[in-house]
């Protein structure tokens, strides 16, 4: 982005790292309830990270193409990022680090992160190209109240009443498991399934409404952000009222709630560091600055440290923590939490080193 909010920047690079740090416990048996998702509705700190990042596409998306021609070429490299970024998950949920080097393709996870995030940058990213800022508030308005009465009212093909449930009456389930089929992470839903990626979308187009706010020269951004947030709080938690939150379905309310609270947190950041000028949380910039790629390895990496064996059943991923963590801290739940803060300590490490090298893979 040219003309860089150092807010963003940061509020990028620090979702990574969350990101990063509740994938990569020592043991997924010892975690810290705050690090882990809701069991279903509900919402922990965990829940907020992905939509945040969703946030953030938004935002980047009303900075990148401010100024871009409404052509084909400019539809032609939105077209090729979105298909890298699936391309990319795809991958990791399809490769072994060992012979024959990839799963059966039976077995292969079609949704997933990545994929999710290149689908809903396509799309929000010909919507902002298209639409004024009244459109897209009026379309993600429309998605949102659509969804909710969708997947609460109209009935199933078998004529049965729907419900908000981990169950195959509930349509986001029921979509997911007639289209994907084995395809999913789990036998009855997939947390990145094809129905909860439409209000997926809205996220985003939150960030664009977001980043036209903190691109205008008239709005008081920071007071306009904190409103802003106390709205999206307000509405999204009477909402969860009738339609829970829930970032498996990712309900409208949730779509409200997460964005709220990712505008409180960038407005505080906002006025922290881009109009007190206080350096604050500059290691999080070098990470946003290549967040993909950043994301992208550590996923690989994990993967990899867990499938590859050291003797006959343990794994690279369990040696190293039953040496360095549990073999002197006895908490097992704070043994965990050690190993992800030394994985995330790499990774701003190696942020840190990219971006002084002025090393930046653009996906």
């Amino acid at each position: 982005m040219k003309n860089r909010v150092e807010s963003v920047d940061i509020l990028r690079g620090l979702t990574i790292v969350a990101m990063i740090m509740v994938n990569n416990p020592g043991s997924w048996g010892s975690i810290y309830p705050p690090l882990m998702h809701a069991e279903w509705h509900g919402l922990t700190p965990t829940d907020l990270v992905f939509p945040f990042f969703l946030f953030i596409v938004g935002i980047s998306i009303s900075y990148a193409y401010k100024n871009k021609p409404n052509t084909w070429l400019t539809y032609k490299k939105i077209t090729i990022r979105s298909l890298k970024l699936i391309g990319l998950g795809l991958f990791l949920g399809w490769f072994l680090p060992y012979f024959p080097f990839f799963k059966s393709f039976e077995s292969l996870r079609f949704p997933g992160v990545l994929q999710r995030i290149g689908v809903v940058f396509f799309i929000a990213a010909i919507l902002f190209l298209n639409f004024d800022w009244k459109k897209l508030f009026a379309i993600g308005l429309l998605i949102l109240i659509g969804y909710w009465l969708f997947l609460g009212f109209v009935p199933l093909p078998d004529g049965s009443i729907p419900t908000f449930d981990r169950a195959s009456n509930n349509w986001a389930n029921y979509i997911d498991l007639n289209v994907l089929g084995n395809h999913m992470w789990k036998d009855d839903y997939d947390p990145e399934g094809l129905l909860s990626t439409l209000p997926a979308i809205v996220t985003s187009i939150i960030g664009i409404l977001i980043g036209k706010v903190l691109a205008s020269k008239e709005l008081k951004k920071t007071q306009f952000l904190l409103i802003t947030a106390a709205v999206l709080l307000c509405t999204g938690y009477i909402w969860s009222l009738w339609f829970p939150l829930n970032k498996a379905l990712w309900s409208s309310s949730f779509v409200l709630v997460t964005s709220g609270w990712a505008t409180l947190i960038l407005a505080l950041v906002y006025y922290v560091t881009d109009v007190k000028k206080i350096k604050m949380g500059t290691i999080f910039k070098y990470v946003g600055s290549n967040a993909i790629t950043i994301f992208f390895l550590s996923s690989f990496i994990a993967k990899t440290f867990y499938l590859i064996k050291i003797g006959e059943n343990q794994s690279i991923h369990s040696w190293l923590y039953q040496t360095f963590y549990t073999s002197w801290i006895s908490i097992d739940k704070l043994a965990s939490l050690m190993y992800a803060l030394t994985v995330i300590t790499f990774y701003l490490v190696l942020g840190y080193i990219m971006y002084k090298r002025k090393i930046f893979i653009k996906v």
